[in-house]
């Protein structure tokens, strides 16, 4: 965690006081900018199709991409062809829009939206324009619905409903805009979105991620050996949420290892471990599977909503006349 981050997370420190103009000038910026929309001065695109955002307030990991494997996994279940569009930050493609095949790599398209597609075989476009995306989208695919993963303060797409994550453990630190603390809006545009859902806690509204049974990295493939111990290994928001599932599963950790956010492992990365087995999280894994040792696993996890978010999720897409008389 850099010291802009533990100033976050932490007590306030005198690097937070001294980034708080920033702040303020951010402010400043992005409420203009929402102004500027709301008053219909600068256009917002609107899709052929239903779109649904699935966001944070808040910069880092917040446990989204679970979320949205398990939206669109009930979404399909509920007959509607699903497409998924993203950003694909942390990937560099030689052209935009990118659709995802099995065949591209982490390092083309970003960690998470590759984790997506294996996960649930559908279509997933990548790219900076979500625009073009979409449009894409619209023109080679049938689809009935599009979800965003992330993009809520991306005012440009128009959107249908919006669902904000928020991790439980960390919220949303000390509450300041950034630089000076970790969100993109004030707390108050929660009340503007139409379900907020937390990642964990005891709240309602929440699910918990649920640890499947652990696979190789190497070939995605279930492992039926018992394991016992090994080195932590992550590049994710909330690296401490892992490695607890680790211990919960049985693991005795040797050691733990923190990277930034959608970092792109490289083998030297794992030079010092020589024999010994590595866990890592399935975002971990898209990265790694290549250079992978038959001793490296990764625990998948399944987002598991309360009865509460799935019953004021169907009741939003049948207000919305996205689900008509279901």
């Amino acid at each position: 965690m850099s010291m802009i981050e533990q100033s976050w997370y932490k007590q306030p420190r005198f690097l937070t006081v001294l980034l708080l103009p920033l702040s303020c000038i951010f402010w400043l910026i992005s409420t203009l900018r929402v102004s500027l929309y709301k008053l219909k001065i600068l256009k917002a695109f609107k899709a052929n199709v239903p779109i649904i955002v699935v966001g944070n307030i808040s910069v880092g990991g917040n446990g989204k991409t679970p979320f949205v494997i398990w939206l669109a996994e009930y979404l399909q279940q509920q007959g509607l062809k699903v497409a998924v569009i993203s950003r694909g930050y942390g990937g560099k493609s030689s052209s935009y829009p990118l659709l995802v095949t099995q065949k591209t790599t982490s390092s083309e398209a970003g960690d998470e939206p590759v984790l997506i597609q294996r996960r649930l075989g559908c279509v997933v476009m990548v790219g900076p324009n979500r625009q073009a995306s979409i449009e894409k989208l619209q023109q080679e695919h049938a689809i009935d619905i599009i979800i965003s993963d992330d993009g809520m303060q991306h005012y440009k797409m128009a959107r249908d409903i919006e669902c904000c994550i928020v991790d439980s453990e960390r919220q949303f630190g000390n509450g300041f805009l950034m630089p000076a603390g970790p969100l993109r809006e004030t707390k108050a545009r929660l009340k503007s979105v139409d379900i907020v859902v937390e990642n964990g806690g005891a709240t309602n509204y929440r699910y918990d991620l649920v640890p499947s049974q652990f696979r190789s990295v190497a070939s995605f493939e279930r492992v039926s050996d018992t394991l016992n111990t090994g080195h932590a290994i992550s590049a994710i928001g909330n690296p401490l949420r892992f490695e607890l599932s680790l211990k919960q599963q049985g693991i005795d950790l040797l050691s733990t290892h923190h990277f930034r956010d959608h970092y792109n492992y490289q083998p030297t990365d794992f030079s010092g471990f020589e024999n010994d087995a590595v866990f890592m999280t399935e975002k971990d894994a898209v990265k790694c599977f290549s250079f992978a040792k038959p001793n490296w696993y990764y625990l998948p996890v399944d987002a598991r909503p309360t009865a509460a978010v799935i019953e004021k999720l169907h009741s939003l897409l049948k207000q919305k006349g996205i689900l008509h008389g279901l």
